[in-house]
Parts: structure tokens; C-alpha cells; sequence
């Protein structure tokens, strides 16, 4: 018989980790170890998610095609990366505070979401061949994915380092990183700003990052325990997660999503001039004003990470100097 497991919620408060962020053995379980209290979010395949209403105001801006058609075909990553997107205890069912803001937009817009998850990679892959109308997988606002996409943000975007517990090792900036071998998963803004920290060492002396690429947490995460790697950088919800709820790791630096004095911001991703970010943009306003977004955070110790209004197509991480 399966055993409903929840996040410590009240863990991930105190530790001010989580203001930037097949039902198993316990005993094995990097998410739930044993002796993990079962006190917080539950997580199981029964979610009583929070439920939003059609506005008018919102759905009228959303192209008459996908009116008719009824439904929004939202893409996912299909990696585990709790709190955002993971599976429920019974190995099924999907969830996570992506999946949870998701529903709301489509909800205010009167549409029936349609879930699909995909690899990292062809999240965009479904954007180009108008496979889907929209991703929300924690994707950053950046210059050069503004070139093929629009944004309206719905969360703002903090990235963090976790190494082994009482690694004794704090990160601020890139010398820090010089000659240690730090994971990341490919593809991501967290794996461009390690690259240019790896190179800005290697311009001024030092030796460069070894990095290492990871797509799966579980794999990253065993790493990290055996001594393979020194640390992984990835989204702060996920290292608090980890390190919350296991109780092997912790974090040694944070930083904004978009690098340098630009704050990341998390968006609600479609095709460039799809006709649909408008819609988007007042359907999180109307989810952040009527309280609903606030609880789905608040319900995933997120709400540090909360905006205030939804912004079309804001300032990104930048592009690569060449």
C-alpha cells in the first residue's frame, strides 16, 4: 500500500532557502529519507488544485482558432525537479507549481489545458512547429530567446549551488568555482552563466570550471554524495528542495537567474507573435489581483519568489559576448 509523503514546508521557510525557490522506499528515497516527517504539501495523485474561473477580459485576446478549438497545449519538461514539475506518489500523475499556475492561466482563459512532457530540448522543438501554444517549465527570459519567443513573466527566476553538507565552501563569484567540477543540465541559462564564469577565470589566470551535465536530479544528486562532483548549480526551488526535504546538502551561493545585476525572470513561453502573450500577461495579472497565484506559491514555499504584475517580453539574461 502506498504511503502519501509531503514536503516540510516549515523547513523550507526557516531555512529562507525557498525565498529566491512510483511510491518509494523511504529508506532510500532521495526526496523523503527515512525519518522525513510527513507534515506539509501533499503529493500525492489527489491534488485539490487550486481552480480558477474564465474572465472575459482575458479569453477575448486569445486568437479565435484556439477559442474553437477549446483547449491550451502546454508543454512541460517531463524531468523530476521538485517543487516545479515531478511525479505524484503514485508515479503517474504529474505535479508541481508549474503544472499548478498553468492550470490557472488556462482556466482564466477558458481553455482546457492539455499537458504534454517532453526533454528540455524539445520544449522548444513543440514552440517552433506550433506543437504547443504554450511552455511554463521554469524557462528564463533571456535576449536571445526573445529573438523566437515571447515572455510574459509569471515568477522571478533565482539559481543556486548546492554542495555536500558541510562542504565548509561558499560561492559569490567566479574565482570561487575555479578548478572545481560543478554539474548542470544542458541547455539552460544556469549552464551558460557557469560557462562564462569558466572562462572569465581562464582570462584571468585561473583554472577553468570542470563542468559536468546532468539532466536528471536524481543522477546529479547521486553524484554529489559520492564526491563526483563538487556542486551543481541549478534553480534555487529544486536545490531547497533537495535540501530540505534529504537533508544532505546545502547551499553555498545564490544568484539571480539572469546573471550579473539583472534579475531573471521565470515566463510563460510561446511561439513569437503567436498572438497569445497578451493573453498570458492579463490572465497572471487576474490570477496574481484575485489571490489564487498567491496561494498556489505560497502552497509550494515559492513566495519569495512572487511578481507583482506580469511583464511582456522584459529585459534578459544577455547574449553571449563573442
Amino acid at each position: 500500500m502506498s504511503v502519501r509523503r509531503s514536503i516540510t514546508l516549515a523547513t523550507l521557510t526557516a531555512t529562507g532557502l525557498l525565498t529566491a525557490c512510483g511510491t518509494s522506499d523511504p529508506a532510500t528515497d532521495l526526496a523523503a529519507p527515512k525519518g522525513h516527517k510527513d507534515a506539509g504539501v501533499n503529493i500525492g495523485p489527489d491534488q485539490d488544485r487550486i481552480r480558477g474561473k474564465k474572465v472575459a477580459a482575458a479569453a477575448d485576446l486569445v486568437p479565435e482558432a484556439i477559442r474553437k478549438r477549446g483547449t491550451l497545449r502546454i508543454g512541460a519538461s517531463a524531468d523530476a525537479s521538485p517543487p516545479l514539475g515531478f511525479y505524484a506518489t503514485d508515479d503517474k500523475t504529474r505535479i508541481g507549481s508549474e503544472i499548478d499556475i498553468a492550470t490557472l492561466i488556462a482556466d482564466t482563459l477558458g481553455l482546457k489545458p492539455q499537458f504534454e512532457e517532453v526533454s528540455w530540448e524539445n520544449l522548444f522543438v513543440g514552440l517552433d512547429s506550433s506543437k504547443f501554444d504554450a511552455v511554463l517549465s521554469n524557462v528564463t527570459v533571456t535576449e536571445e530567446r526573445k529573438e523566437k519567443y515571447d515572455f510574459a513573466t509569471y515568477r522571478l527566476d533565482n539559481i543556486a549551488f548546492e554542495a555536500k553538507k558541510g562542504s565548509g565552501w561558499k560561492v559569490k563569484e567566479p574565482a570561487d568555482v575555479a578548478g572545481k567540477t560543478i554539474s548542470v543540465s544542458s541547455g539552460t541559462n544556469q549552464e551558460k552563466i557557469l560557462v562564462e564564469w569558466s572562462e572569465e577565470n581562464v582570462k584571468a589566470g585561473r583554472e577553468p570550471v570542470d563542468i559536468k551535465y546532468f539532466q536528471k536530479d536524481t543522477d546529479y544528486y547521486l553524484a554529489l554524495q559520492s564526491g563526483r562532483i563538487d556542486a551543481h548549480l541549478g534553480p534555487s526551488p529544486t536545490a531547497a528542495y533537495h535540501v530540505a526535504t534529504a537533508g544532505q546538502s546545502e547551499i553555498i551561493g545564490q544568484l539571480s537567474g539572469a546573471g550579473g545585476d539583472l534579475q531573471g525572470k521565470i515566463a510563460a513561453t510561446t511561439k513569437k507573435d503567436s498572438g497569445l502573450v497578451k493573453a498570458y500577461a492579463a490572465a497572471i495579472d487576474h490570477i496574481v489581483q484575485d489571490g489564487s497565484y498567491g496561494k498556489v506559491l505560497g502552497r509550494w514555499g515559492l513566495g519569495g519568489e512572487a511578481v507583482e504584475t506580469s511583464e511582456i517580453n522584459p529585459p534578459g539574461l544577455p547574449k553571449t559576448k563573442s
